[in-house]
């Protein structure tokens, strides 16, 4: 069943420091989080939001997120939304054809699905992601 729109699903953030970061978004909001090992690029996710037994928010409109390392080799680090596609490579497509630039190939995240970041027509960096 193909979607008529398609929703954002989670947020990304970069962080200098992580562990600041962790201490601040815990202190001030309450979040919790989870740093994954080198073989998801340290990236700390965060829950902001009572989830189900797979992750998923239980309230609706509410999203989770993560923050990945900010280094000077990467384009446009800046706070961005991951967006839920039925079909990635159909999805690549659709952003070239309609000016935006895609960042890459897509990467397979484990137990989560295929991912790939593209920049929109002003220069936002933003996400795909095709779930399992």
């Amino acid at each position: 069943m193909k979607k008529e729109m398609n929703p954002v699903v989670h947020f990304e953030m970069p962080a200098e420091n992580k562990k600041r970061m962790i201490d601040f978004y815990t202190r001030t909001f309450g979040w919790r989080t989870q740093q994954m090992g080198p073989e998801m690029g340290e990236y700390v996710i965060a829950t902001t939001t009572e989830s189900d037994a797979n992750g998923r928010p239980k309230m609706s409109g509410a999203i989770n997120g993560g923050f990945f390392q900010k280094t000077k080799d990467m384009p446009a680090q800046y706070p961005s939304f991951v967006i839920a596609v039925d079909n990635i490579k159909e999805h690549m497509k659709k952003v070239e054809q309609a000016g935006g630039k895609v960042l890459g190939e897509p990467m397979e995240i484990p137990g989560v699905g295929l991912y790939v970041p593209f920049l929109d027509t002003e220069g936002n960096r933003l996400s795909m992601l095709q779930p399992k």
